[in-house]
């Protein structure tokens, strides 16, 4: 994975990826294919990568690790040590806390060769200033950051049990106690880098022992929490394609193996994937935006800005039946997305089942609604006349809301240089130009669409009037007769 950390002596960058290596081929359980190796790609912005020595077959094995070289919970020794206090944390604030505990402990953790390689700064959404996060405008993926959130479990969580034992927690980067101010500040900022790294680039190991989720906690979307996390050593130094990607981690029993799913020739890099991840979920989470993912950006429409557009406001403080229906159903969210369009879809490829439920349902007559309330049962999802509209003005509204024109981001992306490294303002900058880019051309795309659908429709219903205007002239004309 991408790493915005730029070393500034390629001989100690190299020198950490060896040490690294050699410990890892060191470990009982561990077997790594000599066709591989870890190289320094910082001169194209990829950080460290894995790429192929030699050609590789589809299904071949490019390396095997037992579950006891994953970093996570069950395999720290501080799981046998505060046991209940790790699991009352839940799976995702316990890992933060074993992390911090192994980095803790330096050359005595197990771990500390694969700290070397992780990175220490990131460009994920949580560590941008405001004035950064101001340049994503009206992009709904500002206000899913939590990072008020994720500091509030730090503080009410993770700093009272590291202060309930300062010997297994001993404090780091010249910090003489976690006891004052500054200390408290300290532990803050090394949760956040460990949970950042968990983020960017843990696995999920295991299935979950529960289904539900406790909602965000900061870092993870409810769908992300939900499954325990591992820090998986050399997996997690592939960097990630949409379009180039070779190769898979599966789990097998009681170990993990990343195995080529196509053939990979000599000198190619090596490529996971995140799945269909929008940029701006690419760059909230791993901290970095590339091309390859446009095919999957999303534009979210607020809940408050289509409720406007049909006719509720103040849905905060009335309780409107409509919303009502749609909440016991489960199928009320905050907000909805609306897929990037290809050349052959049609609206109702890219607006979701969800979305055009609740169009349906806040452009009911009351006579239907009290219908579908007895029933308890959502409306069929279709697009029809008053839908569009609804839409259309709820996508006139949020595309209002960003402060540029798309033909203005275009201009101000052209002005970057094509240099893939930038001063971090100006990397920052750049990321939120392309997410925010995105989401303007799924509007203006959306927005085209629907104008066509209603003026298609009108031209149906004109020409469904005139044919009924003369069936019904041929009838008198008939009865006159």
């Amino acid at each position: 994975m991408s790493s915005t950390d730029h070393f500034p002596d390629a001989d100690d960058f190299q020198r950490q990826s060896d040490g690294f290596m050699q410990w890892l081929s060191q470990q009982p359980g561990v077997t790594i294919s000599p066709k591989i190796e870890v190289r320094d790609l910082r001169h194209q912005g990829s950080g460290r990568g894995v790429v192929a020595r030699s050609d590789i077959q589809e299904g071949e094995d490019l390396f095997y690790l037992a579950h006891h070289v994953v970093l996570m919970v069950k395999t720290s020794r501080l799981n046998q040590i505060l046991a209940d206090e790790l699991k009352d944390l839940g799976p995702w604030l316990s890992l933060v806390v074993v992390m911090i505990y192994e980095y803790s402990l330096g050359e005595q953790s197990k771990w500390n060769q694969y700290f070397q390689v992780l990175p220490s700064t990131f460009d994920t959404l949580m560590f941008w200033s405001d004035e950064e996060l101001s340049e994503l405008q009206a992009s709904a993926v500002v206000d899913k950051i939590g990072k008020r959130d994720a500091e509030e479990d730090i503080f009410e969580k993770v700093l009272p049990l590291v202060r309930a034992h300062p010997e297994l927690f001993p404090p780091v980067n010249g910090v003489m106690s976690y006891d004052d101010d500054t200390g408290a500040q300290a532990l803050l900022e090394l949760a956040h880098r460990m949970g950042s790294l968990i983020m960017a680039y843990a696995f999920d190991i295991e299935k979950p022992e529960e289904e539900e989720s406790d909602g965000e906690d900061g870092y993870l979307t409810d769908d992300e929490e939900q499954l325990p996390k591992g820090m998986v050593p050399l997996a997690d130094l592939l960097n990630a394609d949409a379009d180039r990607n070779n190769a898979r981690l599966f789990q097998e029993e009681g170990a993990l193996v990343m195995r080529a799913i196509k053939p990979i020739k000599a000198h190619d890099e090596i490529f996971n994937d995140y799945g269909e991840l929008p940029r701006s979920d690419l760059l909230r989470r791993y901290g970095y935006v590339t091309s390859n993912y446009t095919q999957y950006d999303v534009v979210e429409l607020p809940l408050t800005s289509l409720c406007h557009a049909a006719g509720f406001d103040n849905i905060e403080d009335k309780e409107y039946p409509q919303l009502k229906l749609l909440d016991q159903l489960e199928v009320l969210e905050d907000g909805y997305c609306v897929l990037r369009p290809s050349a052959e879809d049609t609206l109702l490829d890219i607006i979701p089942d969800e979305l055009l439920a609740l169009l349906k349902t806040l452009t009911l007559d009351s006579d239907e609604l009290q219908r579908l309330l007895s029933k308890n049962k959502p409306p069929n999802p279709i697009l029809a006349v008053r839908e569009a509209r609804t839409l259309l003005e709820a996508a006139q509204s949020k595309l209002a809301q960003y402060s540029t024109t798309l033909e203005q981001d275009r201009a101000i992306l052209q002005q970057f240089t094509s240099s893939s490294v930038l001063p971090t303002s100006e990397r920052r900058r750049k990321m939120a130009v392309q997410v925010r880019i995105g989401e303007k051309e799924i509007l203006q795309a959306v927005l085209m669409m629907l104008q066509d659908f209603l003026t298609a429709e009108e031209k149906g219903a004109g020409k469904r009037a005139a044919e009924g205007s003369v069936q019904e002239s041929q009838k008198k004309a008939k009865h006159r007769h």
